[in-house]
């Protein structure tokens, strides 16, 4: 019989804990390690259509990226929608672990299926560390150069987005890209200072947009939700394959949208 504890064992090869920034809130959420676990939903959130997929599933955990518990709890309130949730969840007996910046930081997490999906070639992270350790955001090459036009319409593309926003640097054409998953526009002067030609990521602000500008770079904001989304199916693949999940049922969630809707 797996348990839950198992499951987090797999988790921490996939993305270690220590991977982690410090502000974070990864690892079980709500459940017990002892729970047995026979079916998993993986998804980026844990919305309530998400509990509620998890429950007609007969889903006994859900692997998130967000976590569903970030800021301490001063109460649960089950009139309200938070307590309800978690309610929902211990009535069903439903746990809930997530990965989130470590997952973005791992080897094959969130910013190497980001950077797969571009097509960038020669990928090294974004921020270096002494010893080598994952970091945030990645760098590479694209295969043939291009300009901000044409890239942004193939990011669009690539990552299924219903929008994108562009900030138009200098007249530069782009070959050298950096991207960080989700939000990362606390990073554009790295990218530049690394020497990309193209930054792209999510959440990113006016006044983020002007510095960009004033360094020349161009920025692809792709939205925080289409840069993270990918890694949900590619998560699900990833524990599938782990020997000791093979017994356990694994789906993720293909129904996910951006909380945004343009007109």
């Amino acid at each position: 019989m797996v348990k839950i504890v198992d499951v987090m064992n797999v988790m921490d090869k996939i993305a270690p804990r220590k991977l982690a920034e410090q502000w974070d809130n990864p690892g079980l959420l709500v459940g017990s390690p002892d729970n047995a676990v026979r079916r998993i939903l993986v998804a980026l959130d844990a919305t309530d259509r998400v509990v509620d997929k998890a429950v007609d599933f007969g889903a006994d955990l859900i692997v998130t990226h967000h976590p569903m518990i970030f800021k301490p709890l001063k109460h649960i309130r089950t009139d309200l929608p938070e307590g309800a949730k978690i309610q929902k969840l211990i009535k069903h007996d439903i746990s809930v672990f997530a990965a989130h910046t470590n997952l973005d930081s791992a080897v094959g997490g969130v910013n190497d299926i980001l950077a797969e999906i571009i097509g960038l070639t020669e990928i090294r992270p974004l921020l270096s560390t002494p010893d080598d350790t994952p970091t945030l955001g990645r760098i590479g090459y694209l295969k043939e150069e291009t300009d901000i036009d044409k890239f942004s319409k193939f990011v669009k593309e690539k990552l299924k987005a219903d929008y994108i926003r562009i900030i138009k640097g200098d007249n530069r054409k782009i070959k050298k890209v950096a991207l960080c998953g989700g939000s990362g526009a606390e990073f554009i002067s790295r990218a530049d200072f690394l020497g990309a030609d193209a930054y792209i990521t999510g959440d990113v602000r006016y006044h983020d947009g002007e510095h960009a500008q004033a360094l020349g770079i161009h920025i692809i904001d792709a939205g925080h939700f289409a840069t993270e989304y990918p890694v949900v199916k590619a998560l699900a693949s990833i524990m599938r394959n782990e020997i000791a999940l093979k017994d356990i049922e694994i789906i993720e969630d293909t129904e996910g949208r951006d909380v945004f809707t343009v007109v």
